[in-house]
């Protein structure tokens, strides 16, 4: 079986066919031997900031020599970017050679598309050993697939309204599937949450007797930076090599696990690991310059909260430029009308457009939106047309595209095509 044949297979489970539920993936790891039961784990959930908050950690244990797994979704461009170890992807044949020894199996047994890869990866790090596996689950966290380990650490980067018909509709019920990942007697640390979800996994450690550690009690947030206590020590945080404010609650939170769990704490090993982190992980999206001048911005803030999070740093540097173009997609169980409100005093024009995906909000519907929010949004069927002509034009410029992941994958592989095929 060749990569394309494997990947075709893995594809036709339905990738966006969401089957919460762990008896599915436990039958799967069973017949394959268990690989998930060897390793030592980090296992991170959040509505947002939890595949940089993994990014980091797994940077900083790179720069303090070990060994690393890292297990994220989506991907933006090649399936491979989901599984590495020490920042290299999974290997073409290793996947198709893994789903040919297990076509039977997915046959008889139907598992979904992320069981399969959760699958994939457990056996991965399994027969390639690392020290240590980052993982960051899918949805939600007690009925994920990759709920199945019992990890040195749970860690909860943030809750907010999000997967609401899947998840629950109020922070409380949201939090409750988050919180499924602690383990009893194992430690859990947050980011800053609201108190209701806070409440919830307070509630869920004590019962579990895990030491939880709550972000505003190990941290001081100030304007540009935050200081983190680390017993005797503070570390300082003002600068990682992901840009946005936010950015410095996920670093921090990433360094208090690792010092908690392996006593790291070593000034130069942390800064190498929060600047390096593009180089060590390959992660994408995340207030990404794609062009300077005119100015191209990525960022898959794809719910209010990481919209937020995104104007916080936008704000800094919108005015400088006449002409602010949005390019915009999502899927359709986003709050969209609270997003697009929020970003509407940034923009001069704004762009709607459909990821190639069964759950994206169509064009004419975000259009539809739009109007009733009093935001014209012109429909785009050609978005690389626009973006390539864009980067042709006026330096002074700058276009932003924001959403979903998917989105933004579509895009950057068309134009790594494009650079391919010149």
């Amino acid at each position: 079986m060749n990569i394309q044949t494997a990947l075709n297979k893995i594809y036709s489970m339905h990738q966006f066919d969401i089957k919460l539920g762990l008896d599915r993936i436990k039958k799967l790891l069973e017949l394959i031997g268990n690989p998930h039961k060897e390793l030592k784990y980090f296992h991170i959930a959040g509505s947002n900031g939890k595949g940089s908050t993994a990014s980091f950690m797994a940077s900083i244990l790179m720069e303090a020599g070990y060994k690393v797994g890292l297990y994220t979704s989506p991907h933006f461009v090649r399936f491979n970017e989901r599984i590495r170890i020490n920042g290299i992807e999974i290997d073409d044949n290793y996947i198709a050679g893994f789903i040919d020894s297990i076509e039977q199996i997915i046959e008889h047994e139907k598992p979904t598309f992320f069981e399969i890869t959760t699958a994939l990866a457990f056996k991965y790090f399994k027969d390639y050993k690392p020290d240590y596996v980052v993982l960051e689950t899918g949805l939600g966290g007690r009925l994920d697939a990759t709920n199945v380990i019992d990890p040195l650490a749970s860690v909860i980067t943030s809750i907010s309204l999000e997967h609401t018909n899947i998840l629950g509709e109020t922070l409380e019920k949201i939090a409750f599937e988050k919180a499924g990942i602690i383990k009893p007697g194992n430690p859990v640390f947050t980011g800053s949450l609201p108190k209701e979800a806070l409440d919830v996994i307070k509630n869920r450690a004590e019962n579990l007797n895990s030491q939880l550690f709550v972000f505003n009690q190990f941290t001081e947030s100030l304007e540009q930076s935050v200081n983190i206590s680390l017993d005797k020590k503070n570390i300082h945080i003002y600068k990682t090599g992901l840009s946005g404010r936010h950015q410095f609650h996920n670093s921090a939170l990433a360094v208090k696990v690792l010092y908690e769990l392996l006593n790291i704490s070593d000034i130069s090993i942390i800064n190498k690991g929060l600047m390096n982190v593009v180089a060590n992980t390959g992660i994408q999206g995340r207030y990404e310059i794609i062009n300077d001048r005119p100015r191209v911005i990525f960022d898959a803030a794809h719910n209010p909260e990481g919209i937020a999070s995104f104007i916080s740093e936008f704000s800094k540097e919108y005015i400088k430029y006449p002409n602010r173009v949005l390019i915009f997609g999502a899927m359709k169980d986003k709050d969209i009308v609270t997003m697009l409100k929020k970003l509407k005093p940034y923009f001069n024009t704004f762009y709607a457009v459909q990821p190639g995906f069964d759950r994206a909000v169509t064009v004419e519907e975000l259009v539809e939106i739009g109007k009733g929010n009093g935001i014209q949004l012109l429909q785009l069927k050609d978005y690389n047309r626009v973006i390539e002509n864009f980067v042709k034009g006026e330096t002074g410029d700058c276009l932003v595209v924001l959403g979903s992941i998917y989105l933004l994958g579509e895009i950057k592989s068309k134009m790594i095509k494009k650079k391919l095929d010149k």
